[in-house]
């Protein structure tokens, strides 16, 4: 069970954690946007150094631990094809000769360099969605949708409690199989069985639900009124976070402070203002984790 809900949200005693819902889902998305806008590498290391640090501040840096090697097995390709099918590069660092209809197989350092940084990207987006899975609460940001769509709020929120329940499910007739005097069944056929078991579990359980909803009166309900909730010390500080980073990336990319070119040569430079815009995204992403105060779950 724990396997199965390990990458779910649950509440523990972090400043993100104890900041409402719909702030911790702006800062994540400017994380997101900040990471669509640099391209310098270093920038974007520095990026993802303070997003993993965030993390573990939030409590969820071992499942950050395995996103990490799942963005290491979809980073890898990503390079390698990049080196493999761009030709805009001058630095050639191998030569495969004559690729028939892929022309000719010249290996350039800037097609690497390219592929890393969008090797580098990908991994910053599953990491920020992760911590945004792992620390933002989405039953709570579904409910301050429900005054747009009601039903529409209650369908999202039935979705996403029913994930870790097919998961749970998947698991545990996995083990069931396993306990078989002959041992669970190999190949595509085993698969295919499993699948069409937690399905049909899910449609049974989705019937319940419906029937259960059905008899509360969850189709006459009305949208909610409007209550106020005070802002949080936690709520205001990453709210500024959020605001700061997207400065820091806009500020970066129009002053040259990150400026990245990779083809026709590869143009990186390393200066004082692209020191200055890693420190201070570092900073900015961390600075809300310092006070750790009223963060009890």
């Amino acid at each position: 069970m724990l396997a199965a809900n390990q990458f779910f949200y649950r509440r523990l005693a972090s400043p993100l954690h104890a900041a409402r819902a719909g702030v911790g889902a702006w800062w994540t998305l400017a994380l997101t946007a900040s990471a669509l806008v640099l391209f310098h590498p270093l920038v974007l290391l520095a990026l993802l150094v303070a997003v993993l640090g965030a993390g573990c501040a939030a409590g969820v840096g071992r499942a950050l631990r395995r996103t990490m090697r799942t963005a290491a097995i979809v980073a890898v390709p990503i390079v390698a094809v990049n080196v493999l099918v761009s030709r805009q590069g001058l630095t050639v660092f191998a030569r495969l000769g004559d690729l028939g209809p892929f022309g000719q197989g010249d290996l350039t350092l800037e097609a690497a360099a390219y592929g890393a940084v969008i090797a580098l990207k990908v991994t910053l987006l599953i990491v920020v969605t992760t911590v945004a899975a792992l620390a933002v609460d989405p039953d709570e940001l579904l409910r301050g949708l429900r005054r747009l769509s009601f039903r529409s709020a209650l369908t999202a929120s039935l979705s996403t409690r029913m994930i870790p329940l097919l998961a749970a499910d998947a698991q545990r007739l996995a083990e069931a199989q396993r306990t078989r005097p002959g041992g669970a069944p190999e190949g595509p056929r085993a698969r295919v069985a499993l699948l069409g078991a937690v399905i049909g579990g899910s449609l049974d359980r989705a019937m319940d639900v419906a029937a259960t909803l059905e008899l509360r009166g969850f189709a006459a309900a009305r949208r909610p009124a409007r209550r106020r909730r005070p802002w949080s010390r936690h709520d205001i500080a990453f709210a500024c976070s959020a605001i700061a980073v997207l400065m820091l990336a806009v500020v970066g990319r129009l002053t040259g402070a990150a400026s990245f070119q990779a083809y026709p040569l590869l143009h990186a430079p390393v200066n004082t203002g692209t020191i200055a815009l890693c420190a201070a995204l570092i900073a900015t992403v961390l600075l809300p984790f310092a006070d750790r105060r009223g963060i009890q779950p």
